[in-house]
Protein backbone atom coordinates (compact mmCIF):
# COMPACT_ATOMS: atom_id res chain seq x y z
CA UNK A 1 0.00 0.00 0.00
CA UNK A 2 1.20 3.52 -0.83
CA UNK A 3 0.43 5.77 2.13
CA UNK A 4 0.57 9.57 2.05
CA UNK A 5 0.82 11.27 5.46
CA UNK A 6 0.02 14.99 5.21
CA UNK A 7 1.49 17.05 8.04
CA UNK A 8 1.43 20.73 7.12
CA UNK A 9 2.25 21.73 10.73
CA UNK A 10 5.35 19.53 11.00
CA UNK A 11 8.93 19.49 9.70
CA UNK A 12 10.59 16.13 10.54
CA UNK A 13 14.27 16.10 9.65
CA UNK A 14 16.33 13.06 8.60
CA UNK A 15 19.37 14.48 10.40
CA UNK A 16 17.61 14.63 13.78
CA UNK A 17 18.26 11.76 16.15
CA UNK A 18 15.49 10.07 18.09
CA UNK A 19 16.74 11.72 21.28
CA UNK A 20 16.46 15.23 19.84
CA UNK A 21 13.23 14.78 17.91
CA UNK A 22 10.35 15.68 20.18
CA UNK A 23 6.62 16.26 20.27
CA UNK A 24 4.60 16.07 17.06
CA UNK A 25 7.65 15.46 14.87
CA UNK A 26 8.72 12.48 16.99
CA UNK A 27 5.26 10.90 16.87
CA UNK A 28 5.09 11.46 13.12
CA UNK A 29 8.46 9.76 12.58
CA UNK A 30 7.57 6.83 14.84
CA UNK A 31 4.16 6.37 13.24
CA UNK A 32 5.52 6.47 9.68
CA UNK A 33 8.36 4.10 10.60
CA UNK A 34 5.91 1.62 12.10
CA UNK A 35 3.65 1.72 9.04
CA UNK A 36 6.66 1.16 6.79
CA UNK A 37 7.72 -1.72 9.04
CA UNK A 38 4.54 -3.51 7.99
CA UNK A 39 5.75 -3.49 4.39
CA UNK A 40 4.08 -0.32 3.13
CA UNK A 41 5.58 2.63 1.25
CA UNK A 42 5.10 5.82 3.25
CA UNK A 43 5.57 9.37 2.02
CA UNK A 44 5.31 12.26 4.49
CA UNK A 45 4.35 15.66 3.09
CA UNK A 46 5.66 18.35 5.44
CA UNK A 47 6.35 22.09 5.38
CA UNK A 48 9.78 23.62 4.89
CA UNK A 49 9.73 25.66 8.11
CA UNK A 50 11.99 28.41 6.85
CA UNK A 51 14.89 26.01 6.25
CA UNK A 52 16.89 25.16 3.16
CA UNK A 53 15.71 21.62 2.63
CA UNK A 54 15.80 19.24 -0.34
CA UNK A 55 12.56 18.46 -2.12
CA UNK A 56 12.78 14.83 -1.02
CA UNK A 57 14.75 12.88 1.61
CA UNK A 58 14.68 9.54 3.39
CA UNK A 59 13.22 9.87 6.86
CA UNK A 60 13.61 6.20 7.80
CA UNK A 61 13.82 2.89 5.93
CA UNK A 62 10.73 2.77 3.73
CA UNK A 63 9.76 6.35 4.64
CA UNK A 64 10.44 9.37 2.44
CA UNK A 65 9.62 12.98 3.27
CA UNK A 66 8.79 15.67 0.73
CA UNK A 67 9.01 19.30 1.82
CA UNK A 68 6.43 21.39 0.02
CA UNK A 69 4.99 24.87 0.14
CA UNK A 70 6.68 28.20 0.88
CA UNK A 71 9.90 28.38 2.86
CA UNK A 72 8.59 30.10 6.00
CA UNK A 73 8.86 29.45 9.70
CA UNK A 74 5.43 30.30 11.10
CA UNK A 75 3.25 27.38 12.23
CA UNK A 76 0.28 29.20 13.73
CA UNK A 77 -3.11 28.20 12.36
CA UNK A 78 -3.91 31.50 10.67
CA UNK A 79 -0.67 31.39 8.71
CA UNK A 80 -1.10 27.71 7.79
CA UNK A 81 -4.60 28.44 6.48
CA UNK A 82 -3.27 31.20 4.22
CA UNK A 83 -0.69 28.75 2.84
CA UNK A 84 -3.08 25.84 2.16
CA UNK A 85 -3.27 26.60 -1.57
CA UNK A 86 0.52 26.76 -1.94
CA UNK A 87 0.85 23.57 0.12
CA UNK A 88 -1.87 21.53 -1.61
CA UNK A 89 -1.02 22.39 -5.23
CA UNK A 90 2.28 20.41 -5.29
CA UNK A 91 0.44 17.48 -3.68
CA UNK A 92 -2.22 17.67 -6.40
CA UNK A 93 0.44 17.63 -9.13
CA UNK A 94 2.25 14.64 -7.61
CA UNK A 95 -0.87 12.60 -6.88
CA UNK A 96 -2.31 13.21 -10.36
CA UNK A 97 0.74 11.41 -11.76
CA UNK A 98 1.25 8.83 -9.01
CA UNK A 99 -1.81 8.47 -6.81
CA UNK A 100 -1.35 7.01 -3.32
CA UNK A 101 -3.70 4.28 -2.11
CA UNK A 102 -4.70 6.24 0.97
CA UNK A 103 -4.11 9.77 2.33
CA UNK A 104 -3.96 10.40 6.09
CA UNK A 105 -4.17 14.06 7.14
CA UNK A 106 -2.83 15.05 10.55
CA UNK A 107 -4.58 18.10 12.08
CA UNK A 108 -7.26 20.24 10.52
CA UNK A 109 -5.25 22.43 8.13
CA UNK A 110 -3.65 19.30 6.71
CA UNK A 111 -7.17 17.96 6.21
CA UNK A 112 -8.12 21.00 4.14
CA UNK A 113 -4.94 20.64 2.07
CA UNK A 114 -5.42 16.89 1.58
CA UNK A 115 -9.07 17.22 0.51
CA UNK A 116 -8.12 19.94 -1.95
CA UNK A 117 -5.25 17.91 -3.41
CA UNK A 118 -7.27 14.67 -3.60
CA UNK A 119 -10.32 16.26 -5.22
CA UNK A 120 -11.71 13.97 -7.98
CA UNK A 121 -8.87 11.48 -7.45
CA UNK A 122 -9.69 7.85 -6.58
CA UNK A 123 -8.15 7.99 -3.11
CA UNK A 124 -9.78 7.96 0.35
CA UNK A 125 -8.77 10.63 2.87
CA UNK A 126 -8.47 9.71 6.58
CA UNK A 127 -8.37 12.51 9.14
CA UNK A 128 -6.75 12.82 12.60
CA UNK A 129 -7.44 16.06 14.48
CA UNK A 130 -5.31 15.32 17.60
CA UNK A 131 -7.02 18.24 19.36
CA UNK A 132 -10.40 19.70 18.44
CA UNK A 133 -11.03 23.43 18.55
CA UNK A 134 -14.25 23.02 20.54
CA UNK A 135 -12.34 21.01 23.16
CA UNK A 136 -9.57 23.57 23.45
CA UNK A 137 -12.12 26.38 23.77
CA UNK A 138 -13.92 24.45 26.52
CA UNK A 139 -10.64 24.31 28.45
CA UNK A 140 -9.90 27.99 27.89
CA UNK A 141 -7.00 27.39 25.49
CA UNK A 142 -8.73 29.34 22.72
CA UNK A 143 -10.00 32.77 23.82
CA UNK A 144 -13.62 33.66 23.14
CA UNK A 145 -13.93 35.04 19.63
CA UNK A 146 -10.73 33.37 18.39
CA UNK A 147 -10.44 30.14 16.46
CA UNK A 148 -13.89 30.53 14.89
CA UNK A 149 -12.69 29.43 11.44
CA UNK A 150 -11.18 26.25 12.82
CA UNK A 151 -14.24 25.47 14.95
CA UNK A 152 -16.46 25.99 11.89
CA UNK A 153 -14.35 23.92 9.49
CA UNK A 154 -13.40 20.89 11.62
CA UNK A 155 -16.94 19.41 11.53
CA UNK A 156 -17.08 19.96 7.74
CA UNK A 157 -13.76 18.17 7.30
CA UNK A 158 -14.92 15.29 9.50
CA UNK A 159 -18.11 14.83 7.50
CA UNK A 160 -16.27 14.96 4.16
CA UNK A 161 -13.39 12.53 4.70
CA UNK A 162 -13.74 8.74 4.44
CA UNK A 163 -12.84 8.11 8.09
CA UNK A 164 -11.82 10.01 11.22
CA UNK A 165 -9.28 8.68 13.72
CA UNK A 166 -10.00 9.82 17.29
CA UNK A 167 -7.23 9.68 19.87
CA UNK A 168 -9.58 8.83 22.74
CA UNK A 169 -13.19 8.01 23.51
CA UNK A 170 -13.55 11.53 24.89
CA UNK A 171 -12.62 12.90 21.46
CA UNK A 172 -15.01 10.45 19.82
CA UNK A 173 -17.83 11.91 21.93
CA UNK A 174 -16.91 15.45 20.89
CA UNK A 175 -16.81 14.38 17.23
CA UNK A 176 -20.28 12.86 17.38
CA UNK A 177 -21.60 16.03 19.02
CA UNK A 178 -20.23 17.93 16.02
CA UNK A 179 -22.44 15.83 13.75
CA UNK A 180 -19.81 13.41 12.47
CA UNK A 181 -21.38 9.94 12.09
CA UNK A 182 -20.13 7.51 14.70
CA UNK A 183 -19.78 4.81 12.05
CA UNK A 184 -17.01 6.82 10.35
CA UNK A 185 -14.99 7.31 13.58
CA UNK A 186 -12.35 4.88 14.82
CA UNK A 187 -10.58 5.30 18.17
CA UNK A 188 -6.83 4.74 17.80
CA UNK A 189 -4.66 6.25 20.57
CA UNK A 190 -1.18 7.61 20.08
CA UNK A 191 1.75 5.27 20.49
CA UNK A 192 4.95 5.57 22.50
CA UNK A 193 8.44 4.18 22.03
CA UNK A 194 8.39 1.15 24.33
CA UNK A 195 12.10 0.58 23.74
CA UNK A 196 12.96 4.04 25.05
CA UNK A 197 10.36 4.20 27.81
CA UNK A 198 10.99 1.03 29.78
CA UNK A 199 11.60 0.11 33.44
CA UNK A 200 15.13 -0.96 32.57
CA UNK A 201 17.70 1.80 32.37
CA UNK A 202 19.26 4.61 34.42
CA UNK A 203 17.20 6.59 36.92
CA UNK A 204 17.79 10.03 38.38
CA UNK A 205 19.31 10.10 41.84
CA UNK A 206 16.96 10.51 44.76
CA UNK A 207 16.97 10.33 48.55
CA UNK A 208 14.91 8.30 51.00
CA UNK A 209 11.71 10.30 50.57
CA UNK A 210 8.86 9.08 48.40
CA UNK A 211 9.13 10.93 45.10
CA UNK A 212 6.25 12.31 43.07
CA UNK A 213 6.87 13.72 39.59
CA UNK A 214 4.60 15.92 37.51
CA UNK A 215 5.15 17.20 33.96
CA UNK A 216 3.15 20.31 33.15
CA UNK A 217 3.11 23.64 31.37
CA UNK A 218 3.70 26.09 34.23
CA UNK A 219 1.45 28.72 32.63
CA UNK A 220 -1.37 26.69 31.09
CA UNK A 221 -1.69 24.37 34.09
CA UNK A 222 -1.47 26.91 36.93
CA UNK A 223 -4.70 25.71 38.51
CA UNK A 224 -3.66 22.05 38.39
CA UNK A 225 -0.25 22.84 39.90
CA UNK A 226 -1.88 24.95 42.63
CA UNK A 227 -4.01 21.94 43.59
CA UNK A 228 -1.01 19.62 43.57
CA UNK A 229 1.05 21.93 45.80
CA UNK A 230 -1.82 22.21 48.27
CA UNK A 231 -2.13 18.43 48.28
CA UNK A 232 1.63 18.13 48.91
CA UNK A 233 1.21 20.07 52.15
CA UNK A 234 -0.87 17.11 53.36
CA UNK A 235 1.59 14.41 52.22
CA UNK A 236 4.42 14.62 54.77
CA UNK A 237 7.67 12.87 53.97
CA UNK A 238 7.22 13.03 50.18
CA UNK A 239 8.97 15.24 47.64
CA UNK A 240 7.70 16.62 44.34
CA UNK A 241 9.67 17.25 41.15
CA UNK A 242 7.91 19.66 38.78
CA UNK A 243 9.16 19.33 35.19
CA UNK A 244 8.12 21.98 32.70
CA UNK A 245 8.50 25.61 31.75
CA UNK A 246 11.69 27.25 30.46
CA UNK A 247 15.15 25.69 31.01
CA UNK A 248 16.07 25.61 34.69
CA UNK A 249 18.56 28.44 34.38
CA UNK A 250 15.81 30.72 33.03
CA UNK A 251 13.12 29.87 35.58
CA UNK A 252 13.79 32.99 37.63
CA UNK A 253 12.51 35.16 34.80
CA UNK A 254 9.28 33.21 34.40
CA UNK A 255 6.23 34.79 36.05
CA UNK A 256 4.37 31.48 36.40
CA UNK A 257 7.34 29.87 38.13
CA UNK A 258 7.68 32.77 40.56
CA UNK A 259 4.02 32.54 41.47
CA UNK A 260 4.21 28.78 42.05
CA UNK A 261 7.44 29.09 44.03
CA UNK A 262 5.81 31.73 46.24
CA UNK A 263 2.86 29.41 46.88
CA UNK A 264 5.25 26.56 47.66
CA UNK A 265 7.07 28.70 50.21
CA UNK A 266 3.80 29.84 51.79
CA UNK A 267 2.86 26.19 52.27
CA UNK A 268 6.28 25.50 53.83
CA UNK A 269 7.18 23.14 50.97
CA UNK A 270 10.44 24.79 49.97
CA UNK A 271 12.63 21.81 50.88
CA UNK A 272 10.24 19.24 49.38
CA UNK A 273 9.36 20.76 45.98
CA UNK A 274 11.95 21.03 43.23
CA UNK A 275 11.30 22.87 39.94
CA UNK A 276 13.39 21.13 37.28
CA UNK A 277 12.45 23.39 34.37
CA UNK A 278 12.30 22.05 30.86
CA UNK A 279 13.24 18.37 30.64
CA UNK A 280 14.49 17.10 27.28
CA UNK A 281 13.20 13.89 25.75
CA UNK A 282 16.34 11.89 26.56
CA UNK A 283 16.18 13.01 30.20
CA UNK A 284 12.52 12.14 30.71
CA UNK A 285 12.76 8.32 31.08
CA UNK A 286 15.38 8.51 33.90
CA UNK A 287 13.22 11.07 35.70
CA UNK A 288 10.10 8.91 35.37
CA UNK A 289 11.96 5.81 36.57
CA UNK A 290 13.07 7.65 39.70
CA UNK A 291 9.47 8.37 40.78
CA UNK A 292 7.14 6.36 42.99
CA UNK A 293 4.21 8.04 41.23
CA UNK A 294 3.60 10.33 38.29
CA UNK A 295 0.89 12.83 39.20
CA UNK A 296 -0.89 14.27 36.18
CA UNK A 297 -3.59 16.79 37.07
CA UNK A 298 -3.53 18.58 33.72
CA UNK A 299 -7.06 19.56 32.79
CA UNK A 300 -6.49 19.24 29.04
CA UNK A 301 -5.05 15.83 28.21
CA UNK A 302 -6.32 14.71 24.79
CA UNK A 303 -3.67 12.00 24.36
CA UNK A 304 -2.27 11.41 27.91
CA UNK A 305 1.18 10.81 26.43
CA UNK A 306 3.21 11.53 29.57
CA UNK A 307 1.01 9.23 31.66
CA UNK A 308 1.51 6.41 29.15
CA UNK A 309 5.27 7.03 29.06
CA UNK A 310 5.39 6.86 32.87
CA UNK A 311 3.46 3.57 32.90
CA UNK A 312 5.87 2.15 30.32
CA UNK A 313 8.70 3.03 32.75
CA UNK A 314 6.94 1.08 35.50
CA UNK A 315 5.71 4.18 37.30
CA UNK A 316 2.04 4.14 38.40
CA UNK A 317 -0.03 7.22 37.61
CA UNK A 318 -2.37 9.38 39.67
CA UNK A 319 -4.37 11.43 37.18
CA UNK A 320 -7.44 13.61 36.82
CA UNK A 321 -10.26 11.68 35.20
CA UNK A 322 -10.31 13.80 32.03
CA UNK A 323 -9.69 13.30 28.30
CA UNK A 324 -7.30 10.54 27.30
CA UNK A 325 -6.41 9.83 30.95
CA UNK A 326 -9.66 7.89 31.35
CA UNK A 327 -8.60 5.54 28.53
CA UNK A 328 -4.95 5.22 29.55
CA UNK A 329 -5.06 4.77 33.34
CA UNK A 330 -6.97 1.73 34.60
CA UNK A 331 -8.28 2.97 37.94
CA UNK A 332 -7.19 0.67 40.76
CA UNK A 333 -4.90 -1.37 38.48
CA UNK A 334 -2.26 0.84 36.83
CA UNK A 335 -2.89 3.88 39.00
CA UNK A 336 -5.69 6.06 40.33
CA UNK A 337 -8.13 8.41 38.62
CA UNK A 338 -9.26 11.30 40.80
CA UNK A 339 -11.98 13.90 40.58
CA UNK A 340 -10.45 17.23 39.52
CA UNK A 341 -10.17 20.11 41.98
CA UNK A 342 -10.09 18.27 45.32
CA UNK A 343 -6.61 18.59 46.92
CA UNK A 344 -7.59 17.00 50.24
CA UNK A 345 -9.01 13.89 48.55
CA UNK A 346 -6.00 13.76 46.23
CA UNK A 347 -3.62 13.84 49.20
CA UNK A 348 -5.61 11.13 50.97
CA UNK A 349 -5.46 8.80 47.94
CA UNK A 350 -1.73 9.37 47.45
CA UNK A 351 -0.93 8.82 51.15
CA UNK A 352 -2.89 5.56 51.12
CA UNK A 353 -1.03 4.32 48.06
CA UNK A 354 2.43 5.27 49.35
CA UNK A 355 1.66 3.47 52.62
CA UNK A 356 1.19 0.16 50.77
CA UNK A 357 4.38 -0.67 48.87
CA UNK A 358 3.06 -4.08 47.75
CA UNK A 359 0.12 -2.41 46.02
CA UNK A 360 2.45 0.17 44.52
CA UNK A 361 4.59 -2.65 43.12
CA UNK A 362 1.53 -4.41 41.69
CA UNK A 363 0.46 -1.16 40.03
CA UNK A 364 3.96 -0.81 38.58
CA UNK A 365 3.90 -4.27 36.96
CA UNK A 366 0.40 -3.74 35.58
CA UNK A 367 1.28 -0.28 34.28
CA UNK A 368 4.27 -1.59 32.33
CA UNK A 369 2.23 -4.43 30.85
CA UNK A 370 -0.59 -2.11 29.78
CA UNK A 371 1.72 0.44 28.16
CA UNK A 372 3.59 -2.23 26.22
CA UNK A 373 0.53 -4.18 25.09
CA UNK A 374 -1.81 -1.26 24.30
CA UNK A 375 0.42 1.63 23.25
CA UNK A 376 3.36 0.15 21.35
CA UNK A 377 3.77 1.65 17.90
CA UNK A 378 3.45 -1.82 16.35
CA UNK A 379 -0.08 -2.15 17.70
CA UNK A 380 -0.99 1.43 16.77
CA UNK A 381 0.26 0.77 13.21
CA UNK A 382 -1.94 -2.34 12.93
CA UNK A 383 -5.01 -0.44 14.13
CA UNK A 384 -4.28 2.49 11.80
CA UNK A 385 -3.89 0.14 8.84
CA UNK A 386 -7.26 -1.40 9.71
CA UNK A 387 -8.79 2.09 9.39
CA UNK A 388 -7.14 2.47 5.97
CA UNK A 389 -8.51 -0.90 4.85
CA UNK A 390 -12.02 0.13 5.93
CA UNK A 391 -11.71 3.43 4.07
CA UNK A 392 -10.48 1.65 0.93
CA UNK A 393 -13.32 -0.87 1.09
CA UNK A 394 -15.86 1.94 1.40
Amino acid sequence: MKIALVAQHSTPLPSATDATTAGDDARLVEMSRSLAGEGHAVTVYARRNGQRLPERAELAPGVSVEYVGPSDSSADDSHLVRQIGAFSQPLRERWSKDCPDVVHALRWTSGLAALSAARDLPVPVVQSFDQLGVTERRHGLIPAGAGTERIRLEPAIGRTVSAVVAGSYDEESDLTRLGIPRRSIRVVPTGIDTDEFTPEGPACERGDRHRLVTVADLTAEQEALDILLRAMSKIPGAELVVAGGPPRGELGGDLSYRRLAKLSDSLDLGSRVFFAGQVGRSSLPPLLRSADLLVNLNQHEPLAITSIQAMACGTPVVASAVGGQVDAVVDGTTGILVEPGRPALLAQRIRALLAHPMQLEAFSVAATDRARSRYSWDRIAHETLAVYDTALAA
